[in-house]
């Protein structure tokens, strides 16, 4: 029990303990700022400052449609009649309703400078201007109609409205955040369109589960789009009230005139500031924590919209750099989802009442903080919009039996007006008048003062049929109004229909795009271009790729331009021509296979080195490329055709490789001695010709060779003679020819007709001549008309001719010449350029 003390003058101090006067001091306070300042309502989804500045905007007049006003006008009379606090928060919150990369939908229109999303600060309110947008008029709507409560504001001069009317969904669509006292609440913003259609299906089916929900509202759609990944985090918040939704940029691969590429984020994460990306980006390529970034900068405008520009140095791997600046900078974010809102309780009993300002008490009702899911935010809107319409259609039922009211009066009187403007000539004064037609007609005070200031020109017959119209029409908005309050579900669908319309009116495409699949890694494969590629390799292991582009057309016989700045004693003993978007496999001298996808590997100028294989592949250091084989993918309907230097083959599926990434797994089991010369893509039936280096030429079919497994040695393919090899092995393409090319830079195209099957392990027939002067043959390919031939010298020259230059010859010529070779150099390898045509 507390001890009440008696004071000298008489009066009495009761003994608190300091620590319970404490408590409840900041109850009272944390109370006080989570129901006044930090928290959104339930039912219209504004806070005390936003309710404030929208019902002051309305009150000074800023319709959409007519001009704005300074924002310090609008600042003032908030301040001045209902919020008591600091003009920065009402401004800051004043100019975030106006900024489009905060609202979903914006509240305010704004005039003059507002902000940016990379943190530049809004104009001092002196300078810019504002009105209401059209959805804050439907937030403000039927205010007059006593939808809402109004209550005393903080200095009980004038009334303000606890709560909005609020037609739209607003706490749905544009979200909030907010601080408060051990409580914080983090609502994201939502698609209008999509809310709608939840609202309109929980309204036809109020046991509707969130599952189903989710049919209609996907997850959240930020201002600012980006990407959002999964949906495991979307559907816990929906269903609890809380989640982490994760939300990444937008981007593009872009690549310049010098080959260089960049990476342009056109859409970052809700709530990031892009100076503060760019800065971090800086630093961090400063501290050399992401490799490969040349520069960073925001070329974002108003025409081009938002473009963060990432520019890569040459060689750099993109999707390497890609992750590094999504795991370090908030280029990926995540959206911690609290939808905490204050929701209304009905009270029970009498609880204690706080007069003083700054606590917001109800008449039935008190608020309390509450983190609510999916369907409970729709449930509380969906109610609210009732109660407004149901006020609204009480408060419009009310009028219009009064005007009613007043019109039977004056009917009765112009239909007995003779006998009225006798007793009102006959009556000494007005109050007599009234008296004595309440009297005779059984008029009440309201009736009789209409008919006593009815105008004579109200006795005219097109009034006196203005009036009958007017009562007719009048008896049937009375007549609907009465059956909508009789009808409670009729109001709930009034609610959708109203709902929908706004839809209609201001709703717009989803901007956040939802991938449902959890990623971990961005498939950036989707954003590169595809174009082809020449890739080199070295003796040494240097390897690079360089634009097919770059490669002028040249007539046959000519010398080449160099390709390569090579090291001393080093040649290029590779060529290869591949889409960006391919797999590359490579196997090596001892038989292991690698791959990695094109675009990996550094794009470089053609008379640049190039980087070492090492950096790509974990190649063992007696380990030497010796194949290149492309693969759009690895399937069980993909064969790989393998051919050895001694005439050995072997067929296995390309889904064997598919583990082989960098790291690298057995391809094939070699004997000493022998070394892989050529693995190409077949279907497992196809015809192959082998061809050995000294011009003798096998046709054989795949079906003579069964499929085998990665570790196996192979069999018998072609019979060589002593000293001879295999050069090189194509597949027999229907309409299309070999193109066969010796080191000493000789060549010829010959029909796939002029050879016959023969069976496995023979020795084939005669398909060059002559090749002691010529030179050895070292590459064949099938090739069209249309296609073009790139060749390479051991010194790095390239020579890119079409294919019909290359004069098509019988088995025993010798070819013409392509390439000038001067020794010690010679032709080391050739790959074609398809035309994309015939793809």
């Amino acid at each position: 029990m507390l001890e009440e003390i008696k004071t000298p003058e008489g009066g009495s101090v009761i003994k608190i303990p300091i620590e319970d006067e404490v408590k409840q001091a900041y109850i009272d306070y944390s109370m006080s700022v989570i129901v006044q300042r930090a928290l959104p309502d339930v039912r219209d989804g504004l806070k005390p400052v936003h309710r404030r500045i929208m019902y002051a905007m309305d009150t000074l007049h800023l319709a959409s449609g007519g001009k704005t006003k300074k924002c310090a006008t609008i600042v003032g009379e908030v301040l001045g009649h209902y919020h008591p606090h600091g003009d920065a928060s009402v401004y800051d919150a004043l100019v975030r309703l106006g900024q489009d990369f905060a609202q979903r939908y914006t509240t305010v229109t704004p005039q003059g400078n507002f902000g940016t999303i990379g943190g530049d600060p809004a104009a001092a309110y002196r300078y810019t201007e504002a009105k209401m947008s059209k959805i804050t008029e439907e937030m403000v709507n039927d205010i007059s109609k006593d939808t809402v409560d109004m209550i005393p504001n903080f200095d009980d001069t004038t009334k303000e409205p606890a709560v909005l009317p609020g037609a739209f969904p607003f706490l749905l669509c544009n979200g909030t955040t907010g601080i408060a006292v051990g409580m914080a609440t983090n609502m994201p913003t939502h698609n209008l369109r999509e809310v709608a259609s939840a609202i309109g299906a929980y309204i036809d089916n109020p046991d509707i589960t969130i599952d189903e929900l989710m049919h209609y509202i996907k997850g959240p759609d930020f201002p600012t789009g980006g990407i959002i990944y999964g949906t495991s985090g979307i559907k816990k918040a929906y269903s609890t009230g809380r989640g982490k939704i994760t939300i990444r940029s937008k981007f593009t691969i872009e690549t310049a005139k010098n080959g260089k590429e960049s990476i342009v984020f056109t859409e970052v994460p809700y709530g990031v500031n892009t100076t503060n990306i760019i800065k971090r980006i800086k630093e961090l390529n400063r501290d050399k924590q992401i490799e490969g970034i040349s520069d960073a900068n925001d070329e974002s405008s108003d025409r081009s919209g938002m473009r963060l520009v990432v520019e890569l140095k040459k060689g750099a791997i993109t999707k390497i750099v890609l992750n590094q600046l999504f795991s370090k900078t908030d280029l990926q974010s995540n959206f911690g989802v609290i939808n905490l809102a204050l929701v209304p309780q009905v009270k029970e009993g009498v609880p204690p009442r706080y007069d003083e300002p700054g606590y917001l008490t109800l008449p039935q009702t008190y608020l309390k903080p509450e983190v609510l899911n999916l369907k409970q935010l729709i449930m509380h809107f969906v109610n609210h919009r009732n109660e407004v319409i149901t006020r609204r259609s009480i408060y419009d039922l009310k009028v219009a039996k009064h005007r009613m009211h007043i019109l039977e009066a004056l009917i009765t009187a112009i239909n007995n007006i003779d006998e009225v403007i006798k007793i009102i000539k006959e009556s000494r004064d007005t109050e007599t008048a009234k008296l004595a037609l309440a009297k005779r007609f059984g008029f009440d005070d309201e009736q009789t003062q209409a008919i006593v200031d009815m105008q004579l020109k109200r006795l005219t017959h097109l009034q006196i049929e203005d009036l009958q119209k007017e009562i007719k029409e009048l008896q049937a908005w009375i007549d609907y109004l009465q059956d909508l309050l009789d009808h409670p579900e009729k109001i709930l669908q009034l609610i959708k229909d109203d709902t929908n319309k706004l839809a209609e009116k201001y709703g717009d495409d989803r901007r956040t795009d939802i991938v449902h699949d959890e990623v971990e890694e961005i498939n950036v494969e989707d954003m590169i271009k595809d174009e082809d590629m020449v890739v080199m390799v070295s003796r040494l292991g240097y390897v690079k790729r360089v634009s097919v582009s770059k490669y002028k057309k040249q007539g046959r016989g000519g010398t080449g331009s160099n390709s390569t700045n090579l090291l001393e004693d080093d040649y290029v003993n590779q060529l290869f021509i591949g889409s960006t978007k391919d797999y590359l496999l490579f196997i090596t001298n001892v038989g292991r296979a690698y791959w990695v996808r094109l675009h990996e590997i550094p794009e470089s100028e053609k008379n640049s080195r190039g980087a070492h294989i090492k950096g790509l592949l974990q190649v063992g250091p007696d380990e030497e490329i010796t194949t290149i084989v492309s693969l759009k993918e690895f399937s069980d309907d993909i064969y790989l055709f393998m051919i050895t230097a001694k005439g050995i083959v072997k067929k296995v599926r390309s889904s064997e490789f598919i583990n082989a990434k960098t790291k690298g797994i057995i391809g094939l089991k070699l004997n000493d001695g022998d070394k892989l010369i050529s693995a190409i893509q077949t279907n497992g039936s196809s015809e192959v010709m082998l061809i050995s280096r000294r011009g003798k030429a096998l046709r054989i079919t795949e079906d003579a060779v069964r499929t085998m497994g990665r570790a196996s040695c192979g069999i018998k393919g072609m019979k060589l003679s002593e000293g001879d090899e295999i050069a090189s092995a194509v597949k027999v393409t229907e309409n299309e020819n070999i193109i066969l090319i010796t080191e000493k830079g000789f060549g010829k195209r010959i029909s796939f007709d002029l050879f016959n099957n023969h069976g496995r392990g023979t020795g084939g027939q005669r398909i060059f001549g002559n090749t002691e002067s010529k030179g050895e043959i070292i590459g064949a390919l099938s090739i069209k008309d249309s296609d073009e031939l790139v060749c390479m010298t051991s010194q790095g020259k390239t020579l890119r001719v079409k294919s019909t230059d290359i004069k098509e010859q019988g088995q025993g010529a010798s070819g013409v010449s392509i390439v000038k070779i001067s020794e010690p150099d010679y032709l080391v390898g050739i790959d074609k350029v398809q035309d994309k045509k015939d793809e």
